[in-house]
């Protein structure tokens, strides 16, 4: 299968110099700095985006405020009604969109269509949702009185969404928003800001057709200094969510709670497999390598440690080597339908990945596979790298750390399945877990 990405940008309304601020159907020309995309695949420059200002920032809060007073007194069947055919739209332009995610992001085409069908499956369930949002009815003490709880639309909605599911993510917030009766501004990753701009572009027939007041589905393209520790204090946004490191939500946390505001924080995690004496091994290696390479490690859920009993440890580590041989192959341009690992996002993301696999040796562990920055024919761009295998214990540092990239850390346990729960347990950060 051949992608031509030229083709998918004129498709998404993507040009070579974009503007970076909407309320919905409207672009707003700015003056603030302009940006550019490049490709983690070949390093290329995909397109600019004219950032926005504090004065586009306020302009646009506004006007969200302003559509709140609107969209609440819409019925919340007739918001799921809209929310509905934005799936509906989400379906046509698929394929484009997941390309366009493939190319900006770096995951592979396959990964990208997944994602793309989670934007779409959230459209289905907040429809359902829609019709849905109940109260409880209840008796009272006083005579001729009841009782009612209701829920009731919070207002303006913050999303910051990370690069590496740079469209499902705000689906997953917008989606619930919208019928819920909120309304939402959106702040994508400063390394993904393209995918944002054909969502928001992909929605704004629908928004047109429905008569959908300006403010409700805002989007803005803006650098930290124009909307950061700001955004995220702003007493007009009763609620943030917000996607990124365990740091990151420490700091959203902080200043969101001094506000006494309310907050949805995805964060990090270092997530681990406990493959015991009972397991069915090639299935637990095949389940594991997915989760260990998939997205190029780059998921908030990624395989981060593999625990395994000592009396099927050295089976478990042959498997996941030459498992991992067999990857080897298969790295290369995330377009290409025959690879199945695309490149890290940037060259900070290499260095975390070269920083570990170092820092592993340093503490005592040792390199059982992979670690190496691919260089050569299609590796040019710099980000491509040999997923690793290294063979640790859970009290170093760098294994109490989450590493942003394809390194993974097998540690051996003894005794009952409690004792790898422990172990498991024993990181600062949570997520996800698999038994096998």
């Amino acid at each position: 299968m051949s992608i031509d990405i030229n083709k998918v940008l004129k498709t998404l309304g993507i040009s070579d110099v974009n503007k970076g601020v909407s309320t919905g159907q409207e672009w707003f020309e700015t003056k603030g700095a302009i940006t550019s995309s490049s490709s983690p695949i070949d390093g290329k420059e995909i397109a600019k985006v004219k950032n926005a200002t504090l004065d586009d920032y306020e302009m646009v809060i506004k006007k969200a405020q302003e559509a709140f007073k609107v969209w609440r007194l819409v019925p919340a069947p007739e918001r799921g009604e809209i929310v509905r055919q934005i799936g509906l739209e989400l379906r046509k332009y698929k394929d484009d969109l997941s390309a366009l995610v493939s190319y900006e992001m770096g995951k592979i085409f396959q990964e990208g269509k997944g994602e793309v069908q989670e934007m779409i499956d959230i459209c289905d369930f907040a429809v359902g949702q829609s019709r849905l949002i109940n109260g409880v009815s209840l008796q009272s003490e006083r005579r001729e009185h009841r009782l009612f709880e209701q829920y009731q639309p919070l207002g303006v909605v913050g999303i910051v969404t990370s690069f590496n599911f740079p469209v499902a993510v705000w689906a997953w917030n917008s989606a619930l928003a919208a019928i819920a009766g909120d309304v939402v501004i959106w702040k994508p990753s400063s390394k993904t800001p393209l995918t944002a701009l054909a969502t928001q572009k992909i929605i704004s027939s629908v928004l047109k057709k429905n008569n959908v007041p300006e403010g409700v589905f805002n989007l803005v393209v803006a650098k930290s200094s124009v909307m950061g520790d700001n955004f995220i204090a702003d007493r007009r946004i009763p609620l943030m969510s917000v996607t990124g490191s365990t740091a990151v939500g420490k700091r959203v946390g902080g200043i969101v709670g001094k506000r006494l505001g309310k907050t949805i924080l995805e964060l990090g995690g270092n997530n681990a497999v406990i493959i015991t004496p009972n397991a069915d091994i090639p299935m637990a290696i095949a389940s594991t390598v997915f989760g260990t390479v998939g997205t190029a490690g780059q998921r908030c859920t990624s395989t981060r440690r593999i625990i395994i009993h000592e009396s099927v440890y050295d089976q478990v580590k042959n498997s996941m080597i030459k498992a991992y041989k067999s990857v080897a192959s298969k790295i290369g341009s995330p377009l290409d339908e025959k690879f199945l690992v695309g490149p890290l996002i940037d060259e900070h993301s290499v260095n975390a990945f070269t920083h570990a696999v170092n820092s592993v040796e340093k503490e005592g562990g040792k390199i059982l596979f992979g670690g190496e920055v691919l260089e050569g024919k299609g590796f040019e761009s710099g980000n491509y790298v040999m997923p690793c295998i290294a063979e640790a214990k859970n009290e170093y540092e760098i294994v109490q750390e989450e590493t942003f990239a394809p390194i993974v850390y097998l540690i051996k346990y003894t005794g009952d399945i409690y004792d790898a729960i422990a172990i498991q347990n024993n990181v600062p950060q949570g997520l996800s877990s698999c038994v096998f």
